[in-house]
């Protein structure tokens, strides 16, 4: 891959699919080549305890329980093969260049030996020594002589930013071969107990409690851990013994000056040697930079001519040219003095002035970074030169820039050096460089996740840099800052750096809301609340997804809201609560494309019915497990009626929504009155009616005059008839109407009998056909009588009582109705005919009688 070769046929990041299809291929034998589609998003699935994991950088990440399918086998131990390429890759890259010989230790030897058999016994040890003491070289040469002394061999580990759980987690794959598998903390803890290495800690951060809880883990293993003494100190329980790593005596602070020029020092260099050893203490760090100083300083004495105009080596020879006699009576010898004590405290500035443009470019983007040195395969796209890469060398000779883990930083106080030098001015411009650059390397298809996590550390200082001044981004533009978050967040995902995937999302989320981009907001909530809820922080997981689902919701964005709401459906299956009204609606009849839907077990306590009776809670049992005791002892908070399964719930809120339309229609049938002349007025639903003698009209209300049914109880009450002005409805003393027509009542109560029910007036005819009343709420299942809530009458009994007067119009009486709980079975219905004669016929059967009228 190069990086300065952006193409975008060539990987189809930025070339749309239209613009290569318009193409036609030149040679027909070559139809493969130039046809590139759009790389689709990186989507990787992975197993974090019980959970399956797919990462997805679109709509956010996808979390599920792990079928058994999916479970990964027990993780077995690395062969020896791969440990040894293991242990290659925690070590720093070799600086392009000659072939450098490793570097003798000076005066370490006592304490090489005692941390050797310190951990020959098993005993954990912590090498204490000041920043720029020799503290990683001398690790380096004790775990080279530990190699054969634990069964699982030697592992290297760097606490740089590192908590005890990532330890552990960097511990587990050290040893295990576990690709894509995250396992929960209880299985974490099985497994690494049955770790018997030799773990090289360096650069740690914590100690105390903290230490403790990793030791406490790791009892099969010997801990040797580079600590400076700024760090906690382990508890007196936790047995680790100190040792300290001073500085060097005078005798081998100048052997070793001698060994970095490479030849012997004369008088002056040895008296300016004693001065700075004296100032630093003997610190190893401040005699290697010396050094470099003594060798620039012979090359401009030997007359080279790789000056500039500005007085700074372009092309220097190689670092470690040999220097075999001491310079004497040279031309330029008086013209380039020693460097003074204070240079020579800190050369950072002198040691940077003489090295090539593209070492100088580096470590300006180092103080960007906050001393993150980038890969060195990144320096030529951030440098702007092809042979950028070989700056890590020129800084590596000089002391500048010292290994931590598998990269490079640069050494102790050489930071705060460069920024007085003013290599601070342009941090906001080198940072947003490598951001740009960082979000493109990291989103390539190319790139795998455990590179980007190789790069955690740089893109995340830039981040941290860009966050603060992040502002809105003009039209069609978006924020550097929110674009790097969400480009690295899913690679740190996806190589289970999960401290960085973290640290990544806040600082995303941040940039976002300064930004003010919503929906890169609730994609980062989102993800928090993902990891949130593979951690086991249920709490967390449901503030972060809410906050996610509300802003998704506000933006109309589907997909990713139902996304969320599944979350929150397994962290209300998990923390054994009830899901939210969010939870329902997200299931509730929402369709979504290519939206997946997953079969779930019933709850043990049964799934409530989609159709309970009014005032009924029965619950319909499908599978009744034995409950434990107290909702203690449940497995993880989950069982119990509360527990609803998802696809129980979609049932539960269909059903919900079937009844409200139901019901809806139902009412609007009942109390829609808009045309009073409608047929559907005039005649019921299966009646059986007869002309009257001096009315058109067919109707179903009692003639005046008419007598009560025998045996029947109950008070006589008017016919409704038409509001009055006020509103309200009364009884019409008028037998007929006054212009020829009666307008139905628009209110379905009436003026009511006992009971509730609409009754007519036994002594006043009614003027024109009436509707059944009904209400709006429950339409009426029996025929409307005196009586109509007595259960004890007898459907098959005449509605109307026999009358010798052929004009009494017959009752007209629905036989059936529905209801939202179904339909009601008819009853049979009376028929009169012409003569008064009531008939019994079943429902639905017309009368034989010539006169009626169905």
């Amino acid at each position: 891959m190069d990086p300065n070769t952006r193409g975008p046929e060539e990987y189809g990041h930025d070339a749309g699919a239209q613009s290569s299809r318009q193409r036609p291929p030149r040679d027909p034998l070559t139809t493969d080549f130039g046809q590139h589609s759009p790389a689709l998003a990186r989507t990787v699935q992975l197993v974090s305890g019980d959970f399956l994991l797919t990462v997805n950088p679109v709509d956010g990440s996808e979390i599920e329980i792990c079928p058994p399918a999916e479970r990964p086998a027990r993780p077995e131990k690395l062969t020896p093969a791969a440990r040894a390429e293991a242990d290659r890759a925690a070590k720093p890259p070799v600086p392009p260049g000659p072939t450098r010989s490793a570097p003798h230790l000076l005066a370490r030897q006592d304490e090489r030996e005692q941390l050797v058999r310190k951990l020959a016994r098993g005993r954990s040890v912590r090498l204490v020594g000041s920043p720029g003491a020799g503290r990683t070289s001398l690790l380096d040469l004790v775990a080279d002589d530990c190699a054969d002394l634990a069964p699982d061999g030697v592992v290297r580990l760097t606490g740089f930013h590192r908590g005890p759980a990532d330890l552990l987690y960097d511990l587990f794959h050290a040893v295990h071969s576990a690709p894509l598998h995250r396992p929960d903390q209880d299985e974490l803890l099985t497994l690494v107990r049955e770790i018997g290495a030799v773990v090289v800690l360096d650069d740690i951060e914590f100690g105390g409690a903290a230490l403790d809880e990793l030791l406490e883990a790791t009892p099969e293993c010997a801990f040797v851990i580079g600590a400076t003494p700024d760090v906690p100190a382990p508890s007196t329980e936790s047995g680790i013994e100190d040792v300290v790593l001073g500085g060097l005596d005078r005798a081998a602070s100048v052997e070793l000056l001698e060994r970095g020029v490479g030849r012997v020092l004369t008088e002056d260099e040895l008296n300016w040697a004693g001065d700075l050893w004296f100032e630093s203490e003997g610190l190893p760090l401040r005699f290697v930079q010396a050094g470099a100083l003594l060798r620039q300083r012979d090359r401009m004495r030997a007359g080279t001519d790789a000056v500039d105009e500005y007085g700074v080596l372009q092309d220097a020879a190689p670092a470690d040219a040999p220097f075999d006699t001491p310079f004497a009576g040279d031309t330029g010898a008086e013209e380039v003095p020693l460097p003074s004590l204070g240079e020579a405290a800190g050369p950072a500035p002198l040691l940077a002035s003489r090295l090539s443009a593209s070492a100088r470019t580096t470590l300006r983007f180092a103080v960007a970074l906050g001393g993150e040195v980038p890969h060195q395969a990144h320096l030529p796209a951030l440098v702007g030169d092809t042979h950028a890469d070989a700056a890590l060398g020129e800084l590596a000779d000089c002391g500048l820039v010292s290994p931590v883990g598998s990269r490079y930083r640069l050494a102790a106080g050489v930071q705060a050096q460069l920024e007085a030098a003013g290599y601070g001015e342009d941090i906001q411009d080198n940072a947003l460089t490598a951001a740009q650059h960082y979000t493109w390397w990291a989103g390539h298809p190319s790139v795998t996740p455990e590179r980007v996590c190789a790069e955690a550390d740089a893109v995340l200082a830039a981040l941290g840099v860009l966050v603060p001044g992040t502002t809105p981004p003009g039209e069609d533009e978006e924020s550097p800052a929110v674009r790097l978050g969400h480009t690295a967040a899913p690679a740190f995902a996806a190589g289970l750096h999960w401290s960085a995937w973290e640290r990544a999302l806040r600082a995303g989320a941040e940039a976002a809301r300064l930004a003010g981009e919503v929906s890169e907001q609730a994609y980062f909530h989102h993800e928090l609340g993902i990891l949130a809820l593979c951690e086991g922080r249920l709490d967390r997981a449901r503030t972060e997804l809410e906050t996610s689902v509300g802003l998704r919701g506000a933006l109309s964005d589907k997909r990713g809201t139902v996304a969320g709401r599944r979350a929150l459906a397994l962290v209300s299956d998990r923390s054994g609560t009830t899901p939210g009204v969010a939870a329902f609606a997200a299931t509730a009849g929402e369709e979504v494309p290519d939206a997946r839907y997953e079969e779930s077990q019933s709850p043990p306590g049964g799934v409530p019915t989609a159709f309970p009776p009014v005032g009924d809670s029965t619950t319909l049992v499908t599978h009744q497990a034995s409950a434990p005791s107290s909702p203690a002892a449940s497995h993880k908070g989950r069982g119990g009626v509360r527990q609803f399964a998802r696809r129980n719930l979609v049932a539960a809120g269909a059903g919900a929504l079937l009844v409200a339309v139901l019901g809806t229609v139902v009412t609007l049938g009942a109390t829609s009155d808009n045309d009073p002349d409608t047929p559907s007025t005039q005649v019921g639903v299966n009646p059986s009616a007869s002309q009257g003698i001096g009315d058109d009209s067919l109707g179903a209300d009692k003639a005046e005059g008419d007598d009560e049914k025998p045996g029947d109880t109950g008070t006589a009450t008017s016919r409704p008839t038409d509001p009055g002005p006020d509103g309200t409805l009364g009884t019409s003393d008028d037998p007929t109407p006054t212009d020829g027509s009666t307008e139905p009542s628009d209110d379905p109560s009436g003026t009511q009998g006992s009971g509730g029910s609409p009754t007519h007036s036994p002594t006043k005819p009614p003027s024109s056909p009436t509707k059944p009343p009904s209400s709006p709420t429950k339409p009426p299942t029996t025929p409307p009588t005196d009586d109509p809530t007595d259960p004890t009458d007898d459907p098959t009994d005449p509605t109307t009582p026999p009358t010798d007067d052929p004009t009494t119009p017959p009752t007209n009486t629905p036989t059936s109705s529905t209801s939202a709980s179904g339909p009601v079975p008819s009853s049979p219905s009376v028929t009169t005919s012409s003569a008064g004669a009531p008939t019994s016929t079943d429902a639905g059967t017309p009368s034989t009688d010539s006169d009626s009228v169905i």
